[in-house]
């Protein structure tokens, strides 16, 4: 199935139904009088997130989606039905926003979060509602409000921890089947994975993370060159990247120094903070090259890189099992800043409440 990560689709709430104008004359109701019922309220449009689903190919070719209209009110002061509500699940990761404007409405990114995207409209008044001492038998009745219509964009980012970033046949695919059970396609010539791919990479029992191979990124990306900047997009999410670069080019013409600095250069051309996101060097295919180390440290220093760097083979393995542990070890010292910062965040908010509440009660005080 061809993997689909953007669509755009219109919606229209149910309308909401008639109000009616209509009188009892029941053979034992003499007084009679007015009797119509409202109109039900037209269907919602919701969407809601489901790990279930991995694309939005559902929303390519079925683009407009209307929800039902609410029944008009009846005799005998009955309310007319309301219209059924529209329930649309998209995958987890699928941020929405209002394709005139381009303001993000919402990110589903948890599985079974939901959120209204279009309400009906409200249902019309019957004419009991507008009956008095001075109109006895009152006409009047309203038509039910129109529901609400948009077009949307969505926009599917996978959730992952880590990015592999790279140029066209850097390894990244041959690197992410090493370490996890993912079996993206590999093949001697350019651009072989053509959509995101995913692995879970499990370091024991209870430690795990999800890497995400996205297609290569080719200088001049910018401009449309190659895939252009499609499938960056998948990279925001994630809280590492791996830079994979092939220190054993096939061409001698090619500078691996050039191709690296290309690449960073597109990242950040595409968005800033994706740019200034943590990122590692990894120098891959280090089986094809003699005096690895010397190669290494060359690259490094004619790069000018002050990070972090580690220097693998994916095909044969070597030093992937260090890197994946120093990737895990990262997450995990992320994850518990994180909490350490909420948690500071907490206290902090709960102690300003408690010396608001002391000052307001010095206040009180005073005043008396």
């Amino acid at each position: 199935m061809k993997f689909i990560d953007e669509a755009t689709i219109k919606i229209y709430a149910g309308d909401g139904g008639n109000g009616v104008a209509t009188f009892r004359r029941e053979k034992y109701e003499p007084l009679g009088g007015p009797s119509g019922g409202d109109g039900g309220r037209g269907g919602s449009i919701y969407m809601e997130a489901d790990r279930n689903i991995n694309t939005l190919v559902d929303y390519r070719y079925s683009r407009v989606f209307r929800a039902q209209r609410g029944e008009n009110g009846r005799s005998a002061e009955c309310y007319g039905a309301k219209g059924e509500e529209m329930l649309l699940r998209v995958p987890v990761g699928t941020v929405i926003s209002d394709k005139a404007s381009g303001q993000m409405l919402v990110d589903l990114s948890e599985h079974g979060q939901r959120a209204q995207m279009a309400a009906g409209g409200k249902g019309g008044l019957g004419n009991v509602h507008f009956k008095s001492s001075l109109n006895r038998a009152p006409r009047q009745c309203t038509k039910g409000d129109p529901g609400e219509e948009i077009e949307l964009y969505l926009e599917l980012k996978v959730l992952a921890d880590v990015g592999l970033l790279g140029m066209p046949n850097a390894g990244k695919s041959t690197y992410i089947r090493s370490v996890s059970a993912a079996k993206p396609k590999v093949a001697d010539y350019p651009f072989t994975t053509l959509h995101p791919n995913l692995g879970v990479v499990r370091v024991d029992t209870e430690r795990s993370f999800v890497i995400a191979d996205i297609p290569g990124i080719i200088e001049g990306a910018a401009e449309g060159a190659g895939l252009g900047h499609q499938f960056l997009r998948h990279l925001q999410r994630t809280s590492l990247l791996l830079h994979l670069v092939d220190i054993a080019p096939f061409d001698e013409a090619v500078d691996p120094v050039h191709e690296a600095k290309a690449i960073v250069e597109e990242l950040r051309k595409y968005d800033q903070a994706l740019y200034e996101k943590p990122r590692w060097l990894v120098l891959n295919k280090l089986d094809m090259v003699q005096d690895a180390d010397q190669v290494v440290k060359q690259f490094v220093k004619d790069y000018g890189w002050k990070g972090p760097v580690f220097a693998i083979s994916a095909i044969s393995g070597a030093g992937c099992k260090e890197l994946t542990y120093a990737i895990m070890a990262h997450i995990e010292e992320a994850k518990r800043a994180a909490l350490e910062a909420d948690a500071t965040a907490g206290e902090f908010k709960e102690t300003g409440l408690i010396n608001e509440s002391m000052a307001i009660n010095k206040v009180s005080v005073k005043d008396q």
